[in-house]
């Protein structure tokens, strides 16, 4: 093991197994979450310090969402700068808001503070109009923490009954998200968030061989596999074949995840990439498999 790897515990890639290590850092409740993944980042990462001597000097995330990994990566130290990108307006206007103007941030931690969680006050949110990105942030926010299963694409419903009959204020934690927002802000400086389209962030970093980029797109493929992409996400198409093509030229290390479909192992076994099914629950506590999708899979 490295000087790196030793300074940090949590790289012992015999020890980093356990999804309860995992603190809950993104503000969001976001459908293809990647909590359950991160132990796996850290894993990913260790064989990288094993074998370089030393961070990686970006963490790119060209579709973060909720951007769970990034987070852990960016809060736990484990690159030199991350680097996150998100197409989507609402999303991004979070991002922009938290790693911001500190006064920015203040101000949306403040907006959910004082909000009085009520159908009537979460319906003005959602349906006023915003002047500003920090409004959009809070508006954000709001949509996603009452809507079923944090949806944020069009024609999601709120919720109705929540948890235990508590309505919107099951899934309205005040106090929670201002907690997570200071904690994560406080890295800001570690952090770029870009307002874009997340193949051309992998391709300004494929070409650098100390970078590290997670390719996770919030999409489902053509075919057979899954339609949930048009449900969950505002955009949900992308360039699928581009993707591969981007990523198995690239001197970068990458990892993809992706849902199981053999659309997707055909992609990766056309582009030379292991791949490997990794079980995880979903919204719903049902047992699903997602693909790890890399061009060497020794470290799992």
């Amino acid at each position: 093991m490295s000087d790196v790897a030793k300074q940090n515990p949590s790289l012992d890639l015999a020890k980093v197994v356990n999804v309860s290590s995992v603190p809950q850092r993104s503000p969001f409740r976001y459908a293809g979450g990647k909590t359950w993944l991160v132990p796996r980042i850290r894993k990913w990462i260790a064989s990288y310090v094993a074998r370089n001597g030393d961070f990686p000097s970006h963490f790119v995330e060209p579709f973060a969402g909720g951007a769970i990994v990034s987070l852990s990566v960016l809060a736990e130290g484990f690159a030199k700068r991350v680097v996150i990108s998100e197409l989507d307006e609402d999303v991004c206007a979070v991002w922009k808001t938290i790693f911001g103007k500190e006064a920015d941030c203040s101000w949306l931690v403040k907006q959910i503070i004082d909000f009085e969680m009520s159908f009537e006050n979460a319906k003005a949110i959602i349906d006023g109009r915003t002047q500003s990105t920090r409004e959009l942030a809070f508006r954000t926010i709001v949509r996603n923490r009452v809507n079923h299963g944090g949806i944020l694409a069009p024609g999601a419903g709120m919720l109705k009954s929540g948890e235990n009959g508590k309505g919107l204020l099951s899934r309205w934690y005040p106090e929670t998200l201002a907690r997570r927002i200071n904690e994560i802000a406080g890295f800001r400086a570690g952090i770029e968030v870009i307002h874009g389209d997340g193949l051309e962030l992998m391709e300004k970093f494929a070409g650098a061989p100390d970078a590290m980029i997670f390719i996770d797109p919030p999409y489902t493929v053509r075919g057979k596999g899954k339609k949930a992409g048009k449900r969950l996400y505002f955009h949900h198409q992308v360039d699928h074949d581009r993707i591969f093509d981007i990523a198995s030229s690239a001197k970068a290390e990458v990892l993809l995840t992706y849902d199981k479909a053999e659309e997707v192992e055909l992609l990766s076994q056309k582009n030379n990439f292991e791949f490997k099914a990794i079980a995880m629950n979903n919204t719903h506590h049902a047992v699903m498999n997602e693909l790890i999708i890399a061009k060497s899979l020794d470290w799992i």
